[in-house]
């Protein structure tokens, strides 16, 4: 008999200089991929690319004991105005080394060589785990059903994330 799934409490940050409630098609689609996969969302807000705004929030959500996972989207990229890695880069306890390179890998067969531009980003901090995806509904869905779905599914093995957020299993500290 399989366990069941432990939902986890996830918080989405929309980074962008335009979208609103009404055009975040990005973060309301995380939104609905956290839910239909049993996940609790704490908060959903759309911040403009500044590295301060965007690291004032995250940090926030990091220091909320009820914020188990952060998943951004938009500012990734290598224009004048991407900040998100360098907001969120110097938060992190630990960063998940392979996750950039297993998101380029997948996005790899949907847009080819313009994958090499994101520099997409997951991490570790004070027991929350935060993913940093590229702004596009497509990556969202990328990162989602390819990465995230799974490492933040508790019955996942051999191992996942989300056994680390969860208190009487993770390794709080």
């Amino acid at each position: 008999m399989s366990e069941p799934m432990i939902p986890l409490t996830i918080a989405v940050l929309t980074i962008s200089d335009t979208r609103t409630d009404e055009t975040d098609r990005s973060g309301q689609a995380l939104v609905e991929r956290l839910s239909a996969a049993g996940h609790q969302l704490h908060e959903k807000r759309i911040v403009i690319d500044d590295v301060y705004r965007i690291r004032a929030v995250v940090a926030d959500w990091i220091a909320d004991p009820a914020v188990q996972v952060i998943v951004t989207t938009g500012g990734t990229g290598f224009t004048g105005r991407d900040s998100t890695p360098e907001a969120v880069s110097v938060l992190l306890d630990k960063e998940i080394e392979g996750f950039g390179e297993l998101f380029r890998q997948l996005s790899w067969q949907e847009i080819g060589s313009s994958t090499i531009q994101s520099r997409c980003l997951g991490g570790l901090a004070n027991a929350t785990v935060i993913f940093c995806l590229p702004g596009s509904t497509g990556a969202c869905l990328t990162g989602w059903d390819g990465i995230l779905a799974e490492q933040l599914d508790s019955r996942h093995m051999p191992c996942n994330f989300a056994n680390l957020v969860i208190p009487e299993r993770g390794q709080h500290g």
